[in-house]
């Protein structure tokens, strides 16, 4: 049985989690993990980088120097590659359905392997929640310095989707969470997902998960094997 270890934001410890061994009782292959990984840093990239080849670029057809009489190799245009302001030879192109279909049920299994994993390195914590009426951004730098994860990656991990309807310019999180967000969001290395949101890339990238109290049902639910 796995203990997770509950603190407050002074960072004294007032309680434990416990987290039955069944549900960190998972095979999966590694193949299929980094395949995931390597899908989610694909399916990132913009694949827009374009730059100008020989036919694109805006110069005279005039030729550099005449082709006889100079003793110097014959030259026929001066948005050749070899001139400066010339064409680049095998350039970047855009390119287009680059995206990596990512198969769910192995997604789900893949980030469930990596959540156990840090469970059972002892790289999950629980913290007692405390939600601010303002933005306290000096308690949550306390708390990360009192548990000594100050310059360490940290991901706090609350419960809950985000509502589908949800339009883009009121903002990207639930009103319950915004002004503790708003609290880490200057604190460096420091992030925020909400459970069902987060990547395996995520839990991988972050030295340390900071589970919300009321998150920790929704993760003994997410990593058993019913989920």
């Amino acid at each position: 049985m796995a203990i997770l270890k509950k603190y407050n934001l002074a960072g004294a410890e007032v309680g434990k989690v416990e987290i039955a061994d069944d549900l960190l009782d998972t095979t999966v292959n590694s193949q299929m993990i980094k395949d995931y990984l390597v899908a989610i840093r694909n399916n990132a990239r913009q694949w827009s980088a374009k730059t100008k080849g020989r036919a694109e670029v805006n110069h005279s057809g005039k030729k550099p120097h005449p082709q006889k009489g100079t003793g110097r190799a014959r030259q026929g245009y001066l948005g050749a590659p070899q001139y400066k302001g010339g064409g680049r030879v095998h350039a970047p192109k855009p390119k287009f359905d680059q995206h990596v279909r990512i198969n769910q049920k192995e997604k789900r299994l893949a980030i469930r392997k990596l959540i156990a994993d840090k469970i059972q390195n002892s790289k999950v914590h629980v913290l007692e929640v405390e939600l601010f009426k303002e933005p306290k951004t000096k308690k949550v730098a306390q708390f990360l310095e009192a548990l000594q994860f100050s310059g360490k990656r940290v991901l706090f991990i609350a419960e809950g989707a985000l509502p589908k309807t949800k339009k883009k310019d009121e903002g990207s999180l639930s009103d319950k969470y915004e002004i503790f967000l708003k609290s880490l969001r200057n604190i460096p290395r420091a992030s925020f997902r909400l459970l069902p949101n987060a990547s395996g890339y995520d839990i991988t990238v972050n030295h340390e998960l900071v589970f919300l109290e009321p998150a920790v049902d929704e993760l003994k639910n997410f990593i058993g094997k019913g989920s």
